[in-house]
């Protein structure tokens, strides 16, 4: 299990998504907090990141959990190829669904506020990468295990 090369892109892909969890792992961040009257803006504290909403959030821990869980279903190859394009879907979707919020939260930021882009944004990008590697290399253990049955 942990000598296959996909476990580890796996659990590089869980690492990352976690890492979103991590104080220094925002999305993004403006040079000052909003004004108080914007308290309800995802930006109120001046950074926005997982904690911030909810879906965002829920889609984040299931990026955890299934390159997480997928892992220890090597004995499944075809339910693992099925988790990790979900996986590959669910991550994906947390990054749209980031710049969507961002952008629809963007407008209450007053004119002349400096926004940094912060790691936070490069985190998905990886586990989207990672695990993308880790279907390829499960591809190729199935097409291995299919090749080795017909000798059989």
């Amino acid at each position: 299990m942990i000598q296959r090369l996909q476990t580890v892109f796996l659990a590089l892909a869980a690492i990352m998504m976690g890492l979103l969890f991590s104080n220094p792992m925002d999305f993004v961040s403006i040079d000052k907090p909003l004004p108080v009257g914007n308290s309800e803006s995802m930006l109120a504290d001046g950074v926005f990141n997982t904690q911030d909403h909810v879906i965002l959030l829920v889609l984040v821990v299931l990026g955890i959990l299934i390159p997480a869980i997928t892992i220890f279903l090597f004995k499944n190859r075809p339910l693992q190829m099925k988790l990790s394009r979900l996986a590959i879907a669910l991550v994906s979707l947390a990054l749209v669904l980031t710049i969507i919020l961002f952008y629809m939260d963007y407008q209450g930021i007053p004119v002349g506020t400096e926004i940094t882009i912060d790691y936070g944004y490069l985190m998905p990008v990886l586990a989207i990468i990672f695990l993308a590697l880790a279907l390829r290399f499960i591809k190729k253990d199935e097409k291995l295990v299919r090749s080795a049955d017909r000798l059989r």
